[in-house]
């Protein structure tokens, strides 16, 4: 829960705003779902850390990308955003409503690994 006066430095990003960053190159995904959830379905081009194993130090250099993390439907997702907070402040973007939302705006998802 934020306090009075206090803004959330988590950046939510629509499934639309990510796909047209993914078409254009400004965007790499890290998926923090487990890889038995990533594997049945996921966006392309994204990587797998799962939250259970999440460190924030194993997070790809981004090579002039938004970083932007997701999972099944946002909240784990966020709190890997969390984790980063303290040491990689430039992480801060997630999918809003997560591979969820992806699919109700009718996006491709990958299976396998």
């Amino acid at each position: 829960m934020l306090g009075f006066n206090k803004q959330s430095t988590v950046r939510d990003l629509g499934a639309r705003d990510l796909s047209a960053m993914l078409a254009d190159g400004t965007a790499l995904v890290v998926d923090v779902r487990e890889p038995d959830e990533f594997a049945g379905g996921h966006i392309a081009g994204a990587i797998n850390l799962s939250l259970s194993r999440f460190d924030p130090s194993d997070l790809p250099a981004p090579c002039d990308k938004l970083l932007v993390l997701t999972c099944a439907g946002g909240r784990r997702s966020a709190t890997a955003l969390a984790r980063c907070a303290p040491v990689r402040s430039d992480v801060n973007t997630h999918l809003y409503q997560g591979i969820a939302g992806w699919v109700s705006a009718s996006l491709p998802l990958v299976s396998g690994l």
